[in-house]
């Protein structure tokens, strides 16, 4: 499974996207802001452009809070792997930027946005979504593989 994200808003506190799988439009994301400077600010720095692969994280209090949150769907939390200067990338629920750590937030619609903030709504609805296809590729024996990259409009 081929995911890709295109951010496309880049405000002064967080960075709206559109994510991808296979090729077909599945939902919006938000993560936090780029650093103009290129040095990283915990909490406040998105993750690197580049492609990562998507494995299940089994540990940890996120972990234990979605699958109890989910149960019968959660079977980890998907964890990029390998993220160049950030530990415990994941894809998960939030709304706006105050809801992550360099993570990737799913939503179903963009929000009202002020000039600084890019939000999405409906965020545990896309992200069930997307971890019921992500568990299904898994299943399948399909190695998933998330493309996080820039697109200038």
């Amino acid at each position: 499974m081929f995911i890709s994200v295109l951010r496309y808003s880049h405000k002064s506190d967080s960075t709206g996207g559109m994510l991808f799988v296979d090729g077909e439009f599945f939902c919006y994301t938000c993560e936090d802001q780029r650093q103009p400077d290129g040095i990283k600010v915990n909490g406040e720095t998105r993750i690197p452009n580049g492609v990562y692969n998507i494995e299940l994280r089994n540990a940890g209090g996120m972990t234990k809070r979605y699958a109890a949150r989910f149960p019968g769907l959660h079977r980890g939390m998907l964890h990029l792997q390998d993220v160049p200067g950030f530990e415990w990338v994941y894809i998960h629920i939030g709304n706006d930027d105050d809801d992550t750590l360099g993570c990737i937030l799913t939503g179903e619609m963009p929000g009202s946005a002020s000039a600084s903030q890019a939000v999405v709504r409906s965020s545990t609805t896309a992200y069930t979504r997307l971890y019921q296809r992500i568990i299904d590729a898994m299943d399948d024996g399909e190695t998933v593989v998330i493309d996080v990259n820039e697109v200038h409009l």
